[in-house]
């Protein structure tokens, strides 16, 4: 029996990046029950802990935005539920946010939009902040982009300027540059920021952090805020 849906934010650091997403929810399933967090469970022959995260971080990559929905037998306060499970939780993964959403929303898997990156790639080679802002433009200005990838013994093919919401140079310096970039993540498609890097004729990332997701009904929420008149908060 379900009474309350907990939303929660986390990040993941180094010590935690190169561990697979079903590992991340058997870790997950186990901190909460030694937490003792009244988890809403399946039924069925083989109950599992009614969790679901927005989506899978691929293995090699940091965030600060993971999101997370826990579903809680019963209700509790987001303040003691951050409190008893993070006593619980070992160095490379924080929660840093708690709130509570209504049980009938959409998952977080069918209501995701974007996730942004902050994308970090060498500048070792002759590249300079002007070559890369100069394929940076000429990528943007690209109706379609087609695009292969390979994967094992499967190639597939597709547009990749299709999944790239916005890329901007974030930060330089002589060794490397910062992309900030705003990939479509939704049920049609994610936009994989390695791919985007390649596709610009750069060097492959040295790092990868995830920055934000974003929901599609928090879009819809600002565009009617705008909409309103009202200044935003």
């Amino acid at each position: 029996m379900k009474a309350q849906r907990l939303r929660v934010t986390f990040a993941r650091g180094d010590a935690m990046k190169y561990i697979s997403h079903l590992d991340v929810m058997r870790f997950w399933e186990r901190a909460l029950r030694r937490a003792q967090i009244p988890v809403a469970y399946s039924e069925g022959f083989s109950p599992h802990a009614q969790i679901a995260l927005a989506a899978p971080l691929a293995v090699g990559m940091t965030s600060e935005a993971e999101l997370m929905d826990v579903f809680l037998e019963e209700p509790m306060q987001p303040r003691e539920f951050i409190r008893q499970l993070s006593d619980q939780i070992p160095e490379g993964i924080a929660i840093s946010a708690a709130q509570e959403v209504g049980l009938a929303l959409p998952s977080m898997q069918a209501d995701m939009q974007f996730a942004e990156y902050s994308v970090e790639v060498p500048t070792a080679d002759t590249r300079s902040v002007t070559s890369v802002q100069a394929a940076v433009d000429a990528f943007l200005a690209a109706d379609t982009i087609a695009w292969e990838h390979k994967r094992e013994n499967e190639t597939r093919s597709y547009d990749i300027r299709a999944q790239v919401e916005t890329i901007a140079i974030a930060a330089s310096n002589e060794a490397s540059i910062t992309l900030a970039m705003r990939l479509k993540n939704d049920n049609t498609g994610s936009g994989r920021p390695e791919q985007i890097v390649a596709a610009l004729g750069l060097p492959s990332p040295t790092r990868v952090h995830r920055t934000k997701l974003i929901l599609a009904s928090q879009t819809k929420a600002l565009d009617a805020w705008r909409k309103s008149g009202r200044p935003e908060a």
